[in-house]
């Protein structure tokens, strides 16, 4: 590890799990499973199809929160990226999301309960706009991309719109939190509701990194490939 990037591509995978939990995400979503051994970062891309100049960016940046590349003017692969927001869009509506609102109605009783009936709205509520948002990505935004990687044309659309609009998706649920720990009936399972109020602290942390993923990795890379393909239709 040097002063560029905590980690490279050298480091053993195994080693940089045990240094950072949070990068079992990220293998992850970059569709590498367990059982690697004591491969390298790269050995495991290599045998797995994953860039691994991408990967590396993406774990450094979810570690360090800012993005230090050993080669700035080199490119990231824009597919191994959308891919990995792809996947994190499934495990965010498939599963991280869905298991809290389980959770949520377990730890506390909605029968008769006023607050506890307006928590799960709440909640509904904030898993219907997170589902819009990342609608409006995949069948927009990554079409666009798509389009932009694959040579079919750019219309109208820059992704310096999407950038400007892009709300970071986990500010409502500070919202969610507050009411809470403010609000909820003191004779509730106090276990079950602070390990729900865990979890939605951890969703809260992983959807802001994810924004920012998209905001500082992707939107930046998708600005150059917009200027080299005007650049080029211009000649």
């Amino acid at each position: 590890m040097n002063a560029l990037q905590k980690y490279q591509a050298e480091d053993k995978l195994f080693d940089i799990i045990s240094d950072d939990y949070s990068m079992l995400q990220v293998m992850s979503r970059f569709g590498i499973s367990l059982g690697f051994g004591d491969k390298t970062v790269r050995e495991v891309c290599e045998s797995n199809g994953v860039d691994c100049r991408t990967f590396l960016a993406v774990a450094n940046f979810m570690t360090e929160g800012f993005s230090r590349l050993k080669d700035p003017e080199k490119d990231l692969s824009i597919p191994a990226l959308v891919g990995y927001l792809r996947q994190s869009h499934i495990y965010f509506l498939e599963f991280s999301l869905p298991a809290i609102r389980r959770k949520l109605i377990e730890a506390i009783d909605c029968s008769g309960n006023e607050v506890a009936i307006l928590i799960i709205k709440f909640y509904d509520e904030y898993m219907r706009e997170v589902r819009r948002h990342m609608e409006y990505e995949e069948k927009t935004v990554f079409k666009y991309v798509d389009a932009l990687v694959y040579d079919q044309g750019i219309d109208s659309y820059k992704i310096s719109t999407y950038s400007k609009h892009h709300d970071l998706v986990g500010e409502k649920l500070s919202e969610l939190k507050n009411i809470i720990i403010r609000y909820c009936p003191t004779q509730l399972n106090s276990n079950l509701l602070n390990a729900v109020l865990f979890d939605i602290y951890a969703c809260e942390e992983e959807l802001n990194v994810h924004c920012k993923v998209e905001d500082y990795l992707l939107v930046p890379s998708i600005l150059k490939l917009e200027r080299r393909v005007r650049s080029h239709e211009e000649q």
